[in-house]
């Protein structure tokens, strides 16, 4: 059984142990998030979509797991696909858990997260020397639907990288103002390497009414911290329509 980490989105971030588990695949099991494309790198498998999207239908974790177990138990070669990196806010360690308890060995594949192909697009470094000493990455809400503890990750020094924080980034922001300086450096970047992306450079003041102009319903990343202050929005990426990729 193999937990397989697509990345971004761009199929070309896929590493080449990726390419070859996809390619030995006979059972493929493929997350929402990830491009539809990458069933072509798996010629020989059956493509089961158990697709989770925050605030949408979304396919039953517990599902999911019964799914991987009785096919690992039938001898098949199993792969399942999950955007980014399995191993980050992918539920990858309930499933793990799962399949150990089967007895099924899981292998497990690293890719690209988000926060990664974020920081690329923005050409910046997330733990630029002169300005923080490390990277937090974090959900903008806990298993039990709390927040996290702003105050104390805000403490770190970190650059922060949260996830699923777009549909409640005013409410975010608000809480960090209260831990941070209003000229603190902030970016969203939706749908990072993929053809549609886009970003935003801003500062934690204006960030929930500058991130309102960015086209809705890709996933997308929000960043903050001194080290964004050293995108240059000049050098942003520009789409091939000619429309500025990035916001300042």
């Amino acid at each position: 059984m193999v937990l397989l980490s697509a990345g971004p989105g761009d199929l070309e971030l896929l590493t080449l142990k990726a390419v070859r588990a996809l390619a030995a695949a006979e059972v493929l099991l493929l997350d929402e998030l990830v491009d539809p494309g990458i069933v072509e790198l798996a010629p020989n498998a059956r493509v089961v979509r158990v697709g989770k999207r925050g605030g949408c239908r979304s396919t039953p974790q517990a599902f999911i797991c019964r799914l991987m177990r009785r096919y690992a138990l039938q001898g098949l070669r199993v792969v399942r696909v999950k955007g980014g990196d399995a191993l980050l806010f992918g539920r990858a360690g309930e499933e793990i858990a799962f399949l150990r308890a089967a007895g099924v060995p899981v292998t497990i594949i690293n890719g690209v997260s988000a926060a990664f192909a974020a920081a690329a697009a923005l050409g910046v470094s997330l733990t630029h020397r002169e300005h923080c000493h490390g990277i937090s990455f974090v959900t903008a809400h806990t298993a039990d639907h709390g927040e996290p503890d702003w105050a104390a990750l805000c403490a770190t020094g970190t650059t922060l990288a949260i996830y699923m924080g777009m549909r409640r980034i005013g409410s975010l922001a608000q809480s960090l103002l209260r831990h941070l300086p209003a000229h603190t450096p902030a970016a969203v970047v939706l749908a990072a390497s993929q053809p549609g992306e886009q970003c935003l450079l801003t500062t934690l003041q204006a960030l929930a009414r500058d991130a309102a102009e960015l086209a809705g319903g890709s996933p997308g990343v929000i960043l903050v911290g001194g080290a964004l202050g050293e995108a240059i929005p000049a050098a942003l990426p520009v789409h091939p329509t000619g429309n500025a990729a990035c916001l300042a």
